[in-house]
């Protein structure tokens, strides 16, 4: 199998779309799209200033590596060089004061326990 090799900076940021979750001032930047899930498991995540996430659980755990700016998860307050892994199961909202980009690898699909 061959290496796949992205070059985010030629990527467009896409508004983030997910169907009855308010995700005004999120974009993403798809790295890796998984045929079989039907899902993008390692994607890069731009939060505008004073945009969130809704508390959600991870089935399959997550990894967070910010790359730019700060960002809150539920407690948990990370700035540029931070990374965060989150357990199977684990819940939390996401919230940036400022704005951020960061690298995402979500193995599976985020369950939304709470609307923003």
């Amino acid at each position: 199998m061959k290496p796949l090799h992205v070059q985010s900076h030629a990527l467009d940021w896409k508004p983030l779309v997910e169907a009855g979750v308010k995700t005004d001032g999120l974009y993403v930047k798809v790295l890796r799209f998984d045929a079989a899930t039907g899902r993008p498991p390692t994607f890069l995540l731009k939060f505008d200033a004073g945009a969130s996430y809704p508390n959600h659980t991870h089935p399959g755990g997550e990894e967070v590596y910010v790359l730019e700016g700060e960002v809150r998860f539920g407690a948990d307050h990370l700035r540029a060089g931070d990374y965060l892994y989150t357990s199977p199961g684990a819940m939390h909202p996401v919230f940036s004061k400022t704005g951020c980009v960061m690298l995402f690898v979500v193995p599976e699909e985020v369950v939304i326990t709470g609307k923003t």
